[in-house]
């Protein structure tokens, strides 16, 4: 139930999808692995919509590269754990949102500890290596990801649903032979994991309500040097380790 003052701060996006919209949204909540570009932009984005429990995770410090793009972080923030540094200011964007932050690495045993507990998971990683991981466990327990990759001035974003849209490995399979290429030091401009991160966010919302049409079993690719958007079918793979025998 929302009390007088939410309907009053929700106001303008009630008047889209209603009183009972924004009762789902308080009642959601979402585990984002990442607390970098995209992250931040995600985080930012639901803490205003009104979810009403976040979880963030993200084992890495704020350096001074990261000030580019990942907005929830100044200069006085650098050298201190991401994920408390996000949360802090999450909670002063608003009071009521639940938080749970945790500075420490993404591995199996945390993550399922994790993704059973919430409604959607956001993918704001930025290598595959862990993206592997976070897409097997979110298929074991059937929970929608968001996924979305930049580099550059390139991105890509869908949504997964386990047992009905491809997975991350149906789309592109991952081998350990990968593992260093896929920790180098990418080039980003930070209006890309903006972009990128408001679509999240977006499809984060959508899956919330049960409105529109979320990005499962397409993939969109933005090229902002053109301003091109090109979204393509993508199928799931009968023989996928991961999710071949999901149904």
């Amino acid at each position: 139930m929302l009390d007088f003052q939410e309907i009053a701060r929700y106001d303008r996006q009630i008047r889209l999808f209603g009183v009972e919209g924004q009762e789902k949204l308080k009642k959601t909540s979402v585990l984002v692995v990442g607390a970098g570009g995209l992250g931040t932009v995600v985080t930012v984005y639901l803490a205003y919509a009104g979810i009403g429990k976040l979880i963030l995770l993200d084992e890495g410090l704020v350096e001074l590269s990261n000030l580019n793009r990942q907005i929830l972080y100044v200069e006085a923030d650098i050298g201190k754990p991401k994920a408390y540094v996000a949360c802090k200011k999450l909670q002063e964007i608003n009071s009521k949102l639940v938080l749970n932050c945790y500075a420490q690495k993404f591995d199996r045993e945390l993550g399922e500890k994790l993704v059973r507990d919430v409604d959607i998971v956001v993918d704001a990683l930025d290598n595959w290596e862990t993206r592997m991981i976070l897409n097997e466990i979110c298929v074991k327990y059937r929970k929608p990801l968001v996924h979305a990759g930049v580099n550059g001035w390139y991105g890509q974003i869908t949504t997964i649903i386990p047992g009905k849209t491809p997975c991350l490995y149906c789309i592109r399979p991952y081998r350990s032979s990968e593992k260093q290429r896929s920790r180098e030091v990418i080039s980003i401009i930070g209006v890309t994991p903006g972009v990128l991160g408001i679509l999240e966010a977006t499809e984060v919302l959508k899956l919330a309500l049960g409105i529109g049409e979320t990005l499962q079993g397409r993939i969109l690719f933005i090229d902002l040097l053109s301003l091109e958007f090109k979204t393509f079918e993508i199928k799931r793979n009968p023989a996928c380790p991961i999710c071949g025998n999901v149904h």
